[in-house]
């Protein structure tokens, strides 16, 4: 766990820079863990076949993270109903808000589908290659260790950054906007505790559960659907593993129909569509694909390009209210697509994010310059990094971002107990189109650096060792080999 004692950590002599702590090894780890990866001399990481997948997760997660600061530093003008509505509802014309341009400043929900339909397409490509080259050994071994591993590397993470962010409102006195504060350090346990492990963290909570709802990360929601999206797909991959290749790319597409059409699973489909975008990829390049999908190859790059650009625009739906038709149906450029909807889901954004965020991870491996972005150095630190800018972005936005925004002008009337005494302390400009006001982006200077500093050491004490424990005790309760 720790470097070797005759290692350094960022070449740094102890002696020369007569630091104490260098003289022990809890100390250099200590400093590795702190030190953000863009300050270390560390040789990039070889690209592999499914690089972009990393990148695209991790700029997913950026826009998560862009989306929440976006809306959230001008509630005060009710910015959620501009942002994520359609450019010209309500008569309102902003840049920010056509099609495409959107998708980068509250892409959010964008992003959530991506990461659900990678998610489906991660957990599929070792056990999809076991079934297609039927070594069934190997595919039980792997289903069984995945399976059991699963529930531990996603809660523990969320567990250990949910727990100190609490802890440290007590220790510190530090005040958040949300959610209300208990008296006394036990009070807020006992509620955290109740919330997270009686309803949360369950894979089957009751049908009238707020489960989702976590109040001490409510960003956290995707973290149980995830976990239930990865036993759709576990359970999937053994059902059809002795299927033949046409046969079992059929039941794929019957159930993606099922969870889409005939019932309100959304997530499930987008899990589903990640297999089978998966499954397709590996044929492909074992020239194992049905015979009538070879007939579209001679237009496969008229296809790709179309279905990204239907995506482009899809990923645009009007979400500030996706339970009400009349959001959908009074946005200029969404009446007639109002009628294709999926009338089994309560929500219809997702419906169109669906299809959004299938064809962009289909698309992008055959688009070699966007496959490209998605592989530079930045997007792949991002990829590595991203589960813990998930885990921290929210805590950060409700201490340190809520105070820098009250403190550039941005103060609310409500709500605002802990911010009261840094409003206006050094008020800058909100000249200039929705999104791009000086006093929104000058507090990026700070909270940006902050978040990924704190993702990276999130990554380091909680993500990476979550793997590695998972895998641990999974391995420790197997029988000795002899």
């Amino acid at each position: 766990m720790f470097p070797p004692e005759n290692k350094s950590i960022l070449q740094l002599d102890p002696e020369e820079h007569d630091v104490e702590e260098f003289h022990t090894r809890a100390g250099r780890w200590l400093l590795k863990i702190a030190t953000p990866a863009i300050l270390k001399k560390t040789p990039r990481k070889p690209l592999g076949p499914t690089s972009y997948l990393d990148g695209l997760r991790g700029f997913a997660a950026f826009l998560v993270y862009w989306q929440h600061h976006q809306v959230w530093a001008r509630v005060s003008i009710y910015a959620n109903n501009i942002f994520e509505n359609s450019w010209g509802y309500e008569g309102r014309y902003y840049f920010v808000c056509l099609p495409g341009i959107r998708t980068f400043f509250t892409g959010g929900h964008l992003a959530v589908a991506v990461f659900f339909v990678i998610s489906g397409h991660v957990l599929s490509t070792k056990p999809l290659m076991y079934i297609q080259t039927q070594n069934y050994a190997k595919l039980e071994e792997n289903l069984a260790s995945a399976l059991f591993r699963r529930w531990i590397r996603l809660h523990i993470p969320a567990i250990a950054t949910s727990f100190l962010y609490f802890t440290c409102w007590h220790i510190f006195g530090i005040s958040t906007a949300y959610p209300d504060h208990r008296a006394t350090w036990l009070e807020e346990f006992d509620e955290w505790y109740k919330q997270y492990f009686r309803t949360f963290s369950f894979a089957f909570p009751p049908t009238d559960a707020t489960e989702l709802w976590f109040t001490y990360n409510f960003h956290l929601w995707s973290i149980p659907v995830e976990f239930r999206g990865s036993v759709i797909i576990y359970t999937a991959q053994l059902a059809f593993s002795r299927f033949t290749h046409a046969k079992r790319l059929i039941c794929e597409l019957v159930l993606i129909f099922y969870f889409l059409y005939l019932t309100d699973g959304w997530f499930c489909a987008m899990f589903m569509s990640g297999m089978l975008i998966c499954d397709l990829d590996l044929l492909a390049k074992s020239n194992n694909l049905p015979p009538i999908l070879n007939r579209f190859i001679p237009y496969k790059q008229q296809i790709i390009y179309t279905l990204f650009a239907i995506a482009s625009y899809f990923a645009g739906v009007p979400s500030s209210n996706g339970f009400s038709l009349d959001v959908i149906q009074n946005s200029p450029g969404w009446y007639y697509l109002s009628f294709i909807r999926s009338r089994s889901l309560d929500d219809y954004k997702w419906f169109f994010l669906f299809w959004a965020a299938t064809f962009i991870v289909a698309c992008i491996p055959h688009m070699p310059l966007l496959k490209a972005f998605f592989e530079t150095r930045f997007n792949q630190y991002l990829g590595r990094i991203s589960f813990a800018l998930y885990l921290v972005h929210g805590p950060i936005l409700w201490t340190l971002s809520d105070k820098l925004y009250a403190a550039v002008g941005w103060s609310r009337d409500w709500n605002n107990e802990g911010i009261k005494e840094w409003e206006n302390l050094w008020p800058l400009s909100k000249e200039g189109p929705l999104g791009f006001e000086l006093s929104f982006w000058v507090p990026h200077l700070v909270i940006l650096p902050v978040t990924l500093w704190l993702a990276e050491v999130g990554t380091a004490l909680f993500d990476k060792p979550s793997v590695t424990f998972s895998h641990w005790l999974y391995r420790s309760a197997l029988p000795a080999k002899r």
